[in-house]
């Protein structure tokens, strides 16, 4: 595409700090689905999944696309982890975007959206053949990309087989609330209650659905775990460290071990300065 631009650098006095819109609906402004066919049908080279390495949202889909084969079918950039009132753009630290040579991923939305005001969010799905965003509801994607491409990649794992579908959404149903938004000193006992449960079940299983393989739900509870003690209880305000809890501690740190868990993972892109971060090398031991 020629030269790309990058955006320039963080600028909070003249652009102000970045806020969420309260508006109804400004999280998940586009809910998009790709099928087998259809509106936005699985094609390879088609669609590009713009991310940040900040973003636990962003790594579920990132290990989705990875498990699913889906490296050279659909591909993937990165912005920058700092924002200002502008939201996320693009710049040195990862590059420019390869596809549409944007400084701001906002430009992505505006160009979906005229007179966009909702929430820059990455992860976000761009489709080539449209020239617009399809979706940036994450939960959406990872299921997409691990049912829709299967005509066009081999995939190392069957993250959302169909005999565990239910088992899946009602893990999510109980895990949800309480990884994503709850651990806070706020519900210690409840955040201690969910791992103790949860180290109980994993003490007789490689994955909590059991099986030779993960599924989404060990994706979605990683990407917590990958960030808990380095982030919400970095200092400990919680519960104590993972490696109080043996099982769920080991199970973790097995799927450190697979590449599409450990390659999408950078810790440095969302520790608290200075927290101080456990032996994610360890052997499991599982």
């Amino acid at each position: 595409m020629g030269n790309l631009q990058l955006a320039s650098p963080v600028d909070t006095e003249r652009f102000g700090v970045y806020r969420v819109p309260a508006t109804p609906g400004a999280l998940t402004s586009r809910t998009g689905r790709i099928t087998r066919d259809g509106e936005f049908a699985a094609e390879a080279g088609r669609y590009h999944l713009y991310g940040g390495w900040f973003c636990p949202w962003w790594q579920r889909v990132a290990i989705a696309r990875a498990l699913a084969g889906l490296a050279d079918v659909v591909s993937m950039s990165f912005v920058d982890g700092a924002r200002d009132g502008r939201g996320w753009a693009f710049r040195e630290s990862h590059g420019a975007d390869p596809v549409n040579g944007f400084t701001l991923l906002r430009q992505a939305y505006e160009a979906s959206e005229p007179d966009f005001a909702g929430h820059v969010s990455v992860p976000a799905l761009w489709d080539r053949s449209t020239g617009r965003l399809v979706s940036n509801d994450a939960p959406a994607m990872e299921v997409d990309l691990a049912t829709c491409f299967g005509h066009l990649a081999t995939a190392t794992a069957d993250l959302y087989p169909a005999a565990l579908r239910t088992a899946i959404d009602d893990l999510d149903a109980w895990l949800g609330p309480i990884v994503n938004g709850g651990l806070t000193p706020a519900n210690r006992d409840t955040v201690l209650a969910t791992f103790r449960s949860l180290d109980d079940r994993l003490a007789g299983s490689r994955f909590l659905l059991g099986g030779a393989a993960p599924t989404l739900a060990d994706i979605r509870l990683f990407v917590r775990l990958v960030r808990y003690d380095t982030g919400p209880n970095a200092t400990r305000a919680i519960t104590p460290a993972l490696d109080t809890f043996p099982h769920l501690w080991a199970y973790a740190r097995d799927l450190y071990t697979i590449p599409a868990f450990h390659d999408t993972t950078d810790f440095a892109a969302f520790s608290e300065p200075g927290a101080a971060r456990l032996d994610w090398g360890a052997p499991a031991g599982r």
